[in-house]
């Protein structure tokens, strides 16, 4: 009866016979610890202090117990967070139910909103201290020097959208974040969203030397958010002309792939290259991380936020589509976005 239940428990479970010895461990248990683990003394088993004290002492004073057990599979540390619970038995011995509860993903949770708390206080700091003094300096050297308030001016304006951005880019993740879960249910032309928003963007590429080639059928059918589309597809233009070659070529191509092996089904490649420096390749994997950059001072220069393709990973992965980025030092970067078609 009682291995039963422990089978039927997610968390992995053992139960410890009258005699210290594993009498019992469920599937998840066996997966995390191995099913070596069945039969041996609990001495082999568990061995670190802080969870022997406690299964001592619920043998011989039917004390029960929580504590923190970690598992490692050399690659892999993992922490557990162990209930340990006395069991009477008719001769008047106990046998001990343990119950582990994986708390490294909590952890990693914890960590990650800490680091995040850190950047953002970080990329607000900077601005925030750079106009304080900006402002001191109106108030004092520069009060009565009108070239000069100019240009003090003009960085304030110059940090103050920068923070505009970060905090409408930190609104945008948290919003996209929130609907992780619903899927949208539109029917966009990709095609044509593509064209109108190669059309904004076109001036300014012009100005930093760069042209926008765009090839596509007459028409692409997915099902999405417009909104979130114009996000992905601006971002990645953006991206190219930022950091590709000035002079330079931005090239967007739209696929129908007739069946898609991950999607299982048919879909449309958006892909955006651009005939840059290239990334190196110990960055591209982090690249979607929040607040991660290749090179840092360019990036604030030139207004990035470092929340971009955090964005726009999270808008693909809304969408049930697939984000790939590939460069090449030297050759230049491309961005492929697979959506399901519609």
């Amino acid at each position: 009866m009682i291995e039963s239940i422990l089978n039927a428990l997610a968390e992995p479970a053992m139960l410890l016979d009258a005699a210290g010895r594993v009498a019992v461990a469920n599937p998840a248990a066996q997966d995390r610890l191995g099913v070596w683990v069945v039969g041996r003394s609990y001495v082999s088993v568990l061995r670190q202090p802080s969870l022997l004290q406690p299964v001592e002492e619920a043998f011989a004073e039917g004390k029960p117990g929580v504590t923190r057990f970690v598992h490692s599979t050399g690659a892999v540390e993992t922490l557990f967070e162990v209930t340990v619970s006395p069991i009477p038995v008719p001769d008047g011995r106990r046998q001990v139910l343990l119950v582990f509860r994986d708390l490294s993903e909590a952890r990693a949770g914890e960590s990650m909103r800490r680091d995040f708390v850190g950047n953002v206080s970080h990329e607000l700091k900077t601005p925030l201290t750079a106009i304080m003094g900006f402002i001191e300096t109106l108030q004092g050297p520069a009060r009565e020097d009108p070239k000069g308030r100019d240009r003090f001016l003009a960085l304030m304006a110059q940090e103050t959208a920068r923070m505009n951005r970060l905090v409408s880019d930190l609104l945008s993740l948290s919003r996209l974040e929130g609907q992780s879960r619903k899927r949208p249910t539109d029917r966009i032309d990709m095609a044509a969203l593509v064209s109108e928003t190669i059309g904004m963007l076109r001036p300014g590429a012009e100005a930093d030397a760069v042209e926008i080639r765009f090839d596509a059928p007459a028409s692409a059918q997915v099902i999405g958010d417009r909104d979130q589309l114009v996000q992905i597809v601006s971002n990645l233009i953006e991206n190219a002309i930022k950091y590709g070659a000035h002079p330079g070529i931005v090239s967007l191509s739209l696929l129908h792939i007739d069946r898609e092996p991950v999607l299982r089904g048919p879909a449309w490649r958006l892909t955006v290259s651009d005939t840059g420096p290239g990334i190196p390749p110990e960055h591209v994997p982090r690249l979607t991380e929040r607040f991660y950059r290749v090179d840092t001072g360019r990036s604030r220069t030139q207004g990035g936020t470092g929340l971009g393709l955090a964005i726009v990973k999270h808008i693909v992965n809304r969408h049930r589509g697939r984000l790939r980025i590939e460069s090449v030092e030297g050759q230049g970067t491309e961005v492929t976005v697979i959506l399901p078609a519609s």
